[in-house]
């Protein structure tokens, strides 16, 4: 079942990035593209697939989650590191995304290595959606 770049079953939700045209070209050199870029949600995990990039998140890790943009280009597109914060942006579009923070930070740009990022910014079609069933329980 399809709606609005959701597909979702009674244990998994996944969700499609929201390509914006002009940054395709960009985003297939780091090897992103719709066939390689996406997020499930399932009842426990958290897993954001960005071309290379992975990021995999225990739901109950999950601190909050907001609704966020639009975005700068330059501050958005691709796999993005703040150098404020250290949170990772998965990005395909600057219309906006759903951002979350977590408990402990989790891996991501670079899987083995030392850096954990305290947040994670999607660029998902459903937006709403993903942040509505992120929210934290209890």
């Amino acid at each position: 079942m399809t709606t609005s770049g959701a597909d979702s079953d009674e244990t998994t939700a996944r969700f499609e990035f929201a390509f914006e045209p002009r940054f395709r070209a960009w985003l297939l050199v780091q090897g992103v593209t719709p066939r390689t870029a996406w997020v499930t949600l399932s009842a426990d995990t958290l897993v954001a697939r960005f071309g290379p990039w992975v990021c995999e998140a225990d739901r109950a890790n999950v601190s909050g989650v907001e609704l966020s943009g639009p975005y700068r280009w330059y501050r958005a597109i691709g796999a993005r590191l703040s150098f404020a914060d250290h949170g990772l942006t998965f990005g395909t579009t600057t219309a906006g995304g759903v951002c979350m923070t977590f408990h402990e930070p989790v891996k991501g740009l670079v899987p083995f290595g030392r850096l954990r990022h305290p947040g994670l910014t999607l660029t998902v079609q459903d937006r709403e959606r993903l942040a509505s069933l992120l929210q934290p329980r209890g």
